[in-house]
């Protein structure tokens, strides 16, 4: 395969991001802005097949697109994450009419996608039990249950996956559904510290009608490992882009006031691309798709990367980085910093499933 391309912003896009990171992340008063702008710079369609009307490329391109709005917003990264997510489970699902039905609109735009899988993800390495049931009625299936996090539940329409129990003791199914469904629920936002103009909220569903067109896949057991390092790899596009601005911000600190951080920066400027380099390896030759573990500990090293270049970069401002009238992105990536170890699977749960994984293989 060829490598990744190099992914530059359309200029608008990256100026509007630029001028409105600190009031996406502070606020929700742009919340309905972030899903038509980055469709309207195509960003949703890169690594989409063009046959399917992409862009084409793969999934490598979707991280680094992700990680290039991370730069500048990690709630705009956090939104494109969780629609492009959304996007690879409707390409990697057996189900046509699925696929008929939403990736145009998705792509476009037109309508919000939500993983929902965060909980699904947590289930296959033993560490939650599902939250949502699914019960036999004569025209399909019926759920009940809730998600407590998901992220693009856009006010003006969306549509979220959920991996649910399945009727008669099936295996677990992933199945998709509309918020103007009868007995969706949304709550209000979550009253996040930052990132709040994600349209991060939690749902309720009760009695929720869903059919066969609905269906990602009846056997998640064995299609969840196959899309988690695309869930995971773009996932980690986010902690990509936000240490690079940190890194960046550092050197350009230490080059003028604090030479004596700049060998520090360098080098983690260096680990950060090894680990990039890794990831995309991985993601490329699907690796992933058999041996979770390695993916788990980029994933776990990238949100340590992050800390370290939020804190050269502190450091290289010194005492200016307090002051509300030096450099707000300062602030806001500092915020944005403390998000990247708890989003689900938190680096808590990732370590839980190494630890259990390393366990099993011991054990005699």
């Amino acid at each position: 395969m060829a490598g990744a391309r190099s992914i530059e912003l359309p200029a608008a896009l990256a100026d509007w991001l630029a001028s409105h990171a600190d009031a996406l992340d502070t606020t929700q008063a742009l919340a309905s802005e972030v899903v038509p702008r980055l469709a309207e710079a195509r960003l949703f369609a890169i690594g989409v097949p063009e046959a399917l009307g992409g862009s084409g490329g793969d999934v490598r391109d979707a991280i680094e697109a992700i990680a290039a709005v991370a730069e500048r917003s990690l709630t705009a990264a956090f939104v494109f994450w969780g629609h492009r997510t959304f996007i690879e489970y409707v390409l990697q699902s057996p189900n046509g009419a699925l696929r008929e039905r939403w990736l145009a609109p998705l792509l476009r735009g037109e309508i919000a996608g939500a993983t929902g899988l965060s909980n699904a993800m947590k289930f296959l390495s033993g560490i939650e039990s599902l939250q949502i049931a699914a019960t036999q009625a004569d025209d399909g299936w019926r759920l009940d249950g809730g998600l407590a996090w998901i992220t693009n539940l856009r006010k003006e329409g969306f549509v979220a996956a959920a991996a649910v129990t399945s009727p008669a003791g099936g295996p677990p199914a992933v199945v998709a559904f509309r918020s103007d469904a009868a007995g969706v629920a949304r709550s209000d936002d979550l009253d996040l510290l930052a990132l709040r103009g994600s349209n991060t909220a939690a749902v309720k569903l009760h009695a929720v009608p869903v059919d066969e067109a609905d269906v990602i896949t009846h056997d998640a057991l064995n299609w969840l490992p196959a899309v988690r390092p695309a869930f995971l790899g773009m996932q980690c596009g986010m902690s990509i882009g936000l240490a690079r601005a940190s890194l960046a911000a550092a050197h350009r600190l230490c080059t003028t006031t604090r030479s004596g951080l700049l060998d520090r920066v360098e080098a983690l400027q260096g680990e950060l691309a090894d680990a990039v380099e890794q990831l995309q390896e991985g993601v490329a030759d699907g690796r992933f798709k058999t041996a979770a573990a390695p993916m788990f500990r980029l994933r776990i090293a990238l949100a340590d990367i992050v800390q370290q270049a939020a804190l050269l970069e502190l450091q290289g401002s010194g005492g200016r980085a307090y002051l509300m009238n030096h450099d707000r992105n300062f602030a806001r990536r500092w915020r944005e910093a403390a998000f990247v170890p708890i989003v689900t699977p938190s680096l808590t749960q990732l370590q839980m499933a190494l630890q259990k994984q390393a366990a099993s293989a011991g054990a005699p």
